[in-house]
């Protein structure tokens, strides 16, 4: 896959302010975006926050992390052998850009000429059999002789199999808290051979322990990767299905390796096949079903400039708040659904929106859905 061509570079200071802000509580890819097309910078947007988030109901003042704090951030970075890469820069994969809502700054370990390779993600059990780890190695191994990529999320069984399958050829490991924060404890050393060879990647801070709720977090840049995702053996109701449906979401292609109907390990995977993901047997399936993907014109570089004008309409005042609020609940609704119910301009309601995400107010959904939740007290 050719790289994309060379976008915009963030000098030091924008990179430090788009670091502060995307470490301020409540401030996610999607309302980073907003406010960057809102303000022009994240340097302006940081000094409107307090304001924004008393208007969408915040209960209490932003903490946004001062510049001292970015810099021992970038620091730390700098001794772990990382970089914060941006949204629309070279070294961003570009796959990424493919997803809605891609993480604005990605800490990067390790080389971005990975990210040139076309890449598939291989996840699975972390409790795998024996033959489900030599199914996935192989696979990988076969895959990167190929010249794909392989993505996986570092977990055991699995996910340890795929990356050690692809280390010589070109592997991506995805965490699911800071990169000086790898889990599980006994993959740090694989850790250390994917970053000489390949890439490990996170978008979370450094010195973060990853929890339960980060997972999925972690899986959904494993899909947002990839072209298309393999899943080898996932018993019901496990991380990989999440990674399944994600991918699935996203518009790549889902793969599933059948298994035994009386292994649980392997009800998940066969339940995906029930569902239409295809068939793997072997590396030649994947390699069949990608291809027509493979050596498409490269990806458009990512911008974070786009429609609506917020400065073309009047700003919202506290009556057109109250009519999106009241048309919100907790079922999603489409945001063009909320512009034709409130006859509010599309600048007003994104403004609205951005205001009770800020808050704490607002649950972004695929498809570019939202939902009212009620802020902690």
């Amino acid at each position: 896959m050719t790289r994309a061509a060379a976008g915009p570079h963030l000098s030091d200071r924008q990179r430090l302010h788009w670091l502060r802000l995307i470490r301020t509580p409540n401030v996610g890819p999607a309302s980073f975006r907003d406010l960057i097309n809102r303000f022009g910078s994240a340097e302006t947007a940081i000094e409107m926050l307090p304001e924004i988030m008393m208007a969408g109901g915040a209960n209490r003042p932003v903490r946004v992390p001062s510049m001292a704090e970015a810099e021992a951030e970038m620091q730390l970075a700098r001794r772990c052998g990382a970089r914060f890469v941006a949204l629309g820069e070279h070294d961003y994969p570009q796959t990424l850009t493919r997803m809605d809502n891609p993480p604005p700054l990605l800490a990067v370990k390790g080389t971005a000429a990975v990210f040139g390779l076309p890449p598939v993600a291989i996840v699975g059990a972390r409790n795998a059999s024996l033959a489900g780890i030599k199914m996935a190695r192989m696979l990988a191994s076969e895959l990167g002789r190929n010249g794909y990529g392989v993505i996986s999320g570092l977990a055991r069984g699995i996910d340890t199999a795929a990356h050690q399958g692809s280390l010589d050829t070109g592997t991506v490991g995805v965490l699911a808290g800071g990169i000086d924060r790898p889990y599980p404890p006994e993959n740090v050393g694989l850790c250390d051979e994917i970053a000489e060879r390949g890439a490990i990647v996170s978008e979370m801070p450094f010195g973060w322990e990853p929890r339960a709720q980060d997972f999925p977090r972690r899986n959904r840049i494993v899909a947002g990767l990839s072209l298309g995702l393999v899943v080898v053996e996932a018993a019901q109701r496990s991380g990989s299905l999440i990674s399944a449906r994600l991918a699935g979401e996203m518009g790549r292609l889902v793969f599933a390796v059948p298994g035994s109907p009386l292994d649980p390990r392997a009800a998940g995977s066969n339940g995906l096949l029930k569902d239409g993901a295809t068939l793997v047997t072997e590396a030649a399936d994947v390699l069949e079903a990608l291809a027509p993907l493979v050596g498409r014109q490269p990806f458009a570089p990512a911008r974070l400039e786009e429609p609506p004008d917020f400065t073309a309409t009047p700003p919202p005042v506290d009556g057109d708040r109250a009519r999106v609020i009241e048309a919100l609940g907790p079922v999603p609704v489409e945001v063009d659904e909320l512009i034709r119910h409130t006859w509010l301009h599309p600048a007003q309601i994104f403004m609205i929106l951005l205001e009770l995400d800020l808050a704490g107010r607002l649950e972004r959904h695929s498809g570019g859905r939202v939902s009212l939740v009620e802020p902690d007290m």
